[in-house]
């Protein structure tokens, strides 16, 4: 018979406390652990198991899986119950677990209904890696059912109770009474013990269906035997995805050949679908597109792209400000006519409208605008100090310097105008350019005329 509350084990290393649970191979108590002032629980063979012909070999797999069990136990996993002794006490064999406070998860679902998504998949995933390393270790739960899976209060899930030695049946016992959680377990469980990863597979899918939908699934042995359907979870309870339906049936399948093969196979197919990234696009078609799509809406255009697209190549500015000003000064000093100040102009507008047209930014095409640009600034100011009358030598040195300025004045035009096309239209750069201009030739003037006052 049990042992009642207050019975000492092991010469009073252990207290028990209450039954838990009893089932058709053996009972569980809640028990003391009087030197470490710690809850544990014990788990035991049933008594009357002993008048079974099969009871030896019942016996011997549960010393056998108890030990490995408790091998596992030297590396703890978070979401397996730990074992902490194997003793027997006169002619009971007991095995020692930690005692795990929370609720299992027929528990939650009476209370709560059936669960979401998002709320069990995380414990569901968490028993699957933990039935992963027991495969590993060599053994089969054999008993994953709601009843079997604990969750903490920090909502972190563990697997208590293993179903040691469920593939033996003791003849003392109907079939109805090893399968309590009939429903749970593949009829090739129910009919042969089979000990194949493929059991736990099937008993975890199931608890996922009772946990989504909050009913007990068909029974595997009523699909077998009287050609039963198992309903979809998603006709229960539509909110599942169709991910989680197709994984829950596959996990289901009758036939252990049609089943994922691993436990880890089944977990990956609860796994939601990656999104594909976008393929990259060069920076310059990006740049294209936004162009092409202002076009279509001007000309009532996104403030708010314009705003953060818009880029002013400030420090390339500045070299145009600069080519200019020592251009201005050199064209003052030499008397040169006022009509290069318009050619300045006009060579800053074929630059916005000619260059935008003819796909400047281009290497091959902003050096060969760069070269005219260059010479045709290096010509009128040489006639500017030819009409002027400059001395040979002197008129020299001022060509070779407006030469230099005017090299610098068009590769500085050049890379502005190439920067500000990424953001600006023809229009505005012309704008942008002329100003610059303009601003550089009127300071080079001023600079003239300060310097040269008093002479």
């Amino acid at each position: 018979m049990p042992w009642i509350a207050g019975q000492q084990l092991q010469s009073g290393k252990y207290v028990i406390e209450q039954v838990l649970g009893q089932g058709g191979f053996g009972i569980t108590y809640k028990a003391l652990h009087v030197e470490l002032n710690q809850i544990v629980v014990i788990k035991t063979p049933n008594e009357y198991l002993s008048h079974d012909s099969e009871y030896e070999k019942y016996i011997e797999r549960f010393i056998q899986e108890g030990r490995i069990l408790a091998r596992l136990s030297e590396d703890p996993h978070p979401h397996i119950v730990g074992v902490i002794d194997l003793f027997r006490e006169g002619a009971t064999h007991c095995l020692v677990m930690d005692f795990v406070e929370g609720e299992n998860l027929f528990e939650a679902v009476r209370r709560k209904g059936a669960l979401p998504e998002v709320e069990i998949l995380p414990c569901i995933r968490q028993i699957g890696e933990a039935l992963s390393v027991v495969h590993q270790a060599g053994l089969v739960h054999r008993d994953a059912h709601p009843g079997n899976i604990m969750v903490r209060r920090n909502g972190k899930a563990v697997l208590i109770d293993f179903g040691i030695a469920k593939e033996l049946l003791p003849k003392t016992l109907s079939s109805k009474g090893i399968a309590g959680n009939e429903g749970f377990a593949p009829y090739e469980q129910m009919s042969r013990g089979s000990r194949e990863p493929t059991v736990d597979v099937y008993c975890l899918a199931a608890t996922l269906y009772y946990a989504v939908t909050g009913q007990r699934p068909t029974t595997s042995l009523a699909r077998k035997l009287d050609d039963m359907s198992l309903t979809p979870p998603k006709q229960i309870n539509p909110s599942i995805s169709d991910q989680l339906n197709q994984a829950i049936l596959k996990g289901m399948a009758l036939e252990a050949k049609d089943r994922p093969q691993s436990m880890q196979v089944w977990l990956n197919m609860l796994e939601a679908p990656k999104a594909t990234p976008p393929p990259s696009v060069a920076p310059v078609h990006k740049k294209e597109v936004v162009r092409s799509k202002a076009k279509l809406l001007e000309p009532i255009p996104s403030k708010l792209s314009t705003k953060s697209s818009r880029i002013i190549p400030w420090g390339r500015l500045i070299g145009v400000l600069l080519s200019y000003l020592l251009t201005g000064y050199l064209l003052v000093a030499s008397n040169a006519p006022y009509i290069v100040w318009a050619e300045a102009w006009a060579w800053a507008w074929a630059w916005a409208g000619a260059g935008a047209g003819a796909g400047a930014g281009t290497g091959a095409w902003a050096v060969a605008w760069a070269v005219a640009w260059a010479v045709a600034w290096a010509g009128a100011v040489a006639w500017a100090v030819a009409v002027a009358g400059a001395v040979a030598g002197a008129g020299a040195v001022v060509w070779a310097v407006a030469w230099a300025g005017a090299v610098a004045g068009a590769v500085a035009v050049t890379g502005a105008g190439n920067k500000l096309l990424e953001s600006f239209g023809k229009f505005h750069i012309f704008l942008i350019l002329a100003s610059t201009s303009s601003l550089g030739l009127g300071l080079g003037w001023l600079g003239h005329r300060i310097f040269n006052t008093g002479s």
